[in-house]
């Protein structure tokens, strides 16, 4: 099969695409034939060897992926039906950027009927990201009010997504050019990060103090995001993995508040599986898409890790698809 794969850490041009004998599905697994993956940071973290973790070589990267079960050792998975994974690729476990891939049973999930697989791939990681912020880690309930700092991004949108739709009120911070995105999402005010007087309108605009504080920008401007915490908020962290911000520790805990952090490699099964029930309904009601999609061949996996790290896709979503030109199923 093709595939593409590493034979050691580095850069992106360690990444090779060519053949590689098929994967074999153990007692619990699916096997996969792929429709498409996608490019996440966390992947060039995986692959420059910044993020360590279990690799086997050669190594296939990726995390994502949509495709259409091709053999089945597990119930509740048959031949033909559509599914997707957001969580291979890390801890010995291979990735999805190949023709085939298999998938443990319980990291895999149908793909609800009508929603095209290049639109779903697209959105499963991000949303997976955004819904452990908020529920599993955030703890976030209906009526209260959450800053999402960078908000325009991919899991930025995504966390706009899912707390509006839990009943929350959404203050999104982002650059001016991208506020009627944010609205669209649902945002209920949008501040222009760039701004020098961003903070203090964020202290306006939530007069009674922020229950929950997600900056998807890695910034982490801890001074600013605990001065707006109300009693008990709470601040997230899932991105910036070099900030050593300063803590106003005496602040955060006179408020009775707390900060976590993630990140989604660290997520357990029932955790994911969790975040999945969630984004597939979103998926089937329309409610979860990507703001923008660029599809390529699987052999350019090379390229889009190159400009991913360059920072050029600005939020942009590289799908690499298996087929080209895609076959649309």
């Amino acid at each position: 099969m093709r595939a593409a794969f590493i034979e050691r850490l580095g850069p992106p041009g360690n990444v090779r695409y060519g053949e590689l004998e098929p994967p074999r599905p153990g007692p619990t697994d699916v096997l996969v034939d792929v429709i498409a993956t996608t490019v996440n940071p966390v992947d060039t973290f995986v692959r420059s060897g910044v993020f360590r973790t279990a690799i086997e070589f050669p190594f296939v990267i990726s995390r994502d992926l949509v495709g259409v079960v091709a053999d089945s050792r597990a119930p509740g998975f048959s031949p033909g039906e559509l599914v997707w994974s957001n969580s291979l690729g890390h801890n010995g476990r291979q990735g999805a950027a190949a023709e085939q891939a298999v998938v443990a049973a319980d990291r895999l999930y149908h793909l609800p009927a009508g929603v095209p697989p290049i639109d779903a791939v697209s959105v499963v990681h991000p949303a997976g990201t955004a819904y452990l912020a908020l529920f599993t880690h955030g703890g976030v309930r209906v009526g209260e009010t959450v800053v999402v700092a960078g908000a325009a991004g991919n899991v930025g949108s995504s966390l706009v997504t899912l707390a509006v739709e839990a009943g929350a009120r959404v203050v999104a911070t982002a650059a001016e050019r991208d506020a009627d995105h944010c609205r669209s999402l649902g945002a209920a005010e949008v501040v222009d990060y760039a701004d020098p007087r961003a903070a203090e309108r964020l202290r306006e605009l939530c007069p009674q103090g922020v229950d929950l504080y997600v900056d998807t920008s890695g910034e982490n401007d801890l001074t600013t995001a605990v001065g707006l915490l109300a009693h008990r908020g709470r601040i997230v962290l899932l991105a910036g993995a070099q900030t050593q911000p300063v803590l106003p520790a005496g602040q955060l805990y006179m408020k009775d508040c707390s900060i976590r952090g993630f990140v989604i490699s660290h997520a357990t099964t029932a955790e994911l599986a969790e975040a999945a029930g969630t984004i597939n309904r979103l998926l089937a009601s329309g409610r979860l898409r990507s703001r923008a999609t660029e599809v390529l061949p699987l052999s350019a996996a090379a390229e889009a890790h190159e400009r991913m790290e360059k920072g050029q896709l600005h939020g942009k979503r590289v799908v690499l698809a298996t087929h080209w030109p895609v076959r649309h199923r």
